[in-house]
């Protein structure tokens, strides 16, 4: 497919009142390079300040350590748990946001202090830290191709065709993808091998084996702390106190990093070959508002300037953004505002994952495709 001159990004829409308006094509060709949004950027959004960082994390553990002991104190009031599990699912979230923050080195310019800190919050629920800090870079190196990314990444047509009505199922059918992430951890996505615990497995180079090892031993401990806890607390509380919280946050993860890079209101590019660049791949990625939960989780909903420049600290990613703005014109997305709670992304994550079903097999520009089929049965 050529590649469309940078005024493709504007097409003639149908005249309105004789007026003839152009609709803007978001797989065009942006009139402007990373070094331009770069340059837009005040100074002093780059900087990490690693007491600043550590001072997040205080204060999360901080509320953790609060509900845990309210939870406990609580525990014979029935009503306290729906509560507590909404809560603490919710601040483990904000914890992967943190350690996630390591692992793109935004945290500080200290890569020991990053490992250190990034391995206690991501081990403690249950993330190898490393394998998923260097498939994650994977995913920002490569946003936006059909086959190099690494995190949802669309299925082409001839690999949807060989999905089994289970897999279906638990791809497409509400809610069993926002469940997908420990199994995508142990194997990937489909159409891709390897697993985050393996040091042999192909997405990590012989050089990053003893990381792997490192991370997946860590694991391995947690896995061990709570395996003890159950003996001393009982597994009817640990389950109360960890286990549903985890899966609170498991949905948070897969819902938001969905709603990153799916579910707009217009359909979205995807790309291959010679089309894709890095700066047009993180250009089709969304910022959402999560109300009440922005400054809960970092900030994480600010995701462009944060796929296209991750070395930014989350305190400095809503600056950081409106300065971008000024370059990157209609290849910007404002998100819908939310009220408190963001009830209204759950339609944008439901219309998806009904409709996005798999992108072509051939062209270097694609958009993904419904199978009607699979739609009427999942409806």
């Amino acid at each position: 497919m050529a590649v469309p001159s940078p005024d493709a990004a504007q097409k003639l829409q149908k005249p309105i009142n004789g007026v003839q308006e152009m609709e803007f094509d978001p797989s065009a060709p942006p009139p402007f390079k990373v070094a331009d949004i770069r340059a837009a950027i005040p100074d002093h959004c780059w900087v990490k300040s690693p007491w600043k960082s550590l001072s997040y994390v205080l204060k999360d553990i901080l509320v953790i350590s609060s509900l845990v002991a309210m939870a406990v104190f609580f525990q014979n009031t029935s009503w306290v748990w729906p509560i507590y599990w909404a809560a603490q699912g919710t601040m483990f979230w904000a914890i992967f946001v943190l350690g996630h923050d390591c692992g793109h080195g935004s945290f500080s310019d200290n890569p020991n202090l990053n490992s250190f800190v990034g391995h206690i919050l991501h081990s403690s629920i249950l993330v190898p830290y490393h394998g998923w800090r260097i498939s994650h870079r994977t995913h920002h190196q490569n946003h936006g191709h059909v086959e190099n990314d690494e995190s949802w990444v669309p299925l082409n047509e001839k690999t949807y065709k060989t999905l089994d009505a289970p897999t279906k199922l638990l791809r497409f059918k509400i809610p069993f993808p926002l469940f997908a992430y420990p199994l995508y951890l142990w194997q990937r996505s489909p159409g891709k091998s390897g697993s985050h615990f393996n040091p042999y497995s192909a997405m990590f180079n012989p050089s990053e084996r003893h990381y792997i090892v490192t991370s997946t031993l860590c694991w391995a401990l947690m896995v061990a702390i709570l395996c003890y806890l159950s003996t001393v607390v009982g597994p009817t509380l640990l389950f109360n106190l960890y286990g549903i919280p985890y899966l609170v946050f498991v949905m948070w993860l897969d819902f938001v990093t969905y709603l990153h890079h799916h579910g707009h209101e217009q359909k979205l590019p995807w790309y291959r070959g010679k089309e894709w660049s890095y700066l047009r791949g993180g250009l089709t990625t969304v910022d959402r508002d999560y109300g009440i939960f922005n400054k809960i989780h970092h900030d994480i909903g600010t995701h462009v300037v944060h796929h296209l420049f991750p070395q930014i600290p989350h305190y400095h990613l809503t600056e950081a953004t409106k300065a971008a703005k000024a370059v990157l014109g209609k290849y910007y997305r404002e998100p819908k505002k939310s009220g408190l709670i963001p009830v209204h992304l759950i339609d944008n994550l439901v219309r998806s994952i009904t409709e996005d079903h798999y992108v072509s097999d051939v062209g270097e520009v694609v958009y993904y495709q419904t199978d009607y089929r699979a739609k009427k049965w999942s409806d």
